[in-house]
């Protein structure tokens, strides 16, 4: 989806938007921050493109993440534009995911690229849990399972804040109504109806968001890095342009309590170099 078309889908946002008296040459500019987004769901429009669930099939050798098997996306399926990401054009991505706050900065979920024609095995549904914990294999069974079908959206800020070193917060720089167009924003998410659960690309969203929620992972990902208990040893950056969101997942896991939303993200060289192991997944828990 080009640019151009992007902005179509947000005429009626920039129109309610200018209703409120936010500035109209304002309002174009928080538009020009529009990003593609490709939302993944169980809707009947698209082509399938991921499944939830199902056997992780992973490359012979590799070890499973220590977390449970979340979903595989096709990328090879996913629209020409549906990205601005510089992904693979060919393979399945695999996601892994723990839904629920640890309580500590650690890596809450894994990503991993098997490419095309590679050979591939069969992993046991609780490889991820050698100790063979009740309670945390009655988490993972909730997850979902079943195809999910691709669409190309728009994606734009639902954050609108920054923090000062002193702990206050202001406005994005250069949008004095910005939490006004955030707002508008939410809103339109409902009406053009842009959500679903398993996105590639696009913004992050949590349920209580005023700050980017990229910060908050990538500090996590600083400190565990700086610490060795991530990054290979490797020093990461800690300019959230620098990162990129991979994946964002709103876990619906019925009755057991999960966290509202996951993000996994990557620093954009090592996404363009291939380095998934470099991804950081954090959960934003609220019970």
């Amino acid at each position: 989806m080009t640019f151009e078309e992007l902005r179509e889908r947000l005429t009626r946002f920039r129109d309610e938007a200018v209703e409120r008296e936010i500035p109209a040459e304002e309002v174009d500019r928080w538009i020009g921050m529009v990003r593609p987004c490709a939302v993944l769901s169980e809707r009947e429009d698209g082509p399938v493109a991921a499944r939830f669930g199902g056997p992780a099939l992973l490359p012979a050798g590799t070890p499973h993440p220590p977390f449970p098997y979340v979903a595989s996306v096709d990328l090879a399926a996913l629209p020409p534009g549906s990205t601005d990401l510089p992904l693979p054009s060919d393979g399945n991505l695999l996601l892994f995911a723990w839904p629920r706050d640890r309580g500590d900065l650690t890596s809450h979920g894994a990503a991993v690229h098997v490419p095309a024609g590679t050979p591939v095995e069969e992993r046991d549904a609780y490889a991820w849990d050698p100790d063979g914990v009740p309670e945390e294999r009655e988490i993972a069974d909730a997850f979902p399972r079943g195809e999910l079908r691709v669409r190309t959206e728009p994606s734009l800020p639902y954050h609108y804040a920054v923090e000062l070193p002193d702990g206050d917060l202001e406005p994005l720089p250069g949008f004095p109504n910005a939490e006004e167009l955030a707002d508008e924003w939410e809103m339109a998410c409902r009406y053009l109806d842009l959500r679903g659960p398993l996105h590639i690309g696009g913004y992050a969203d949590e349920e209580m968001v005023d700050l980017d929620p990229l910060e908050g992972l990538v500090s996590c990902a600083v400190e565990q890095a700086a610490q060795g208990g991530w990054g290979g040893g490797e020093p990461v950056s800690e300019n959230v342009g620098d990162w990129v969101l991979l994946a964002s997942w709103s876990p619906d896991l019925g009755n057991v309590e999960a966290g509202s939303s996951v993000h996994w993200a990557i620093q954009r060289k090592d996404l363009e170099a291939g380095r998934f192991e470099r991804t950081f997944t954090d959960v934003y828990w609220n019970p």
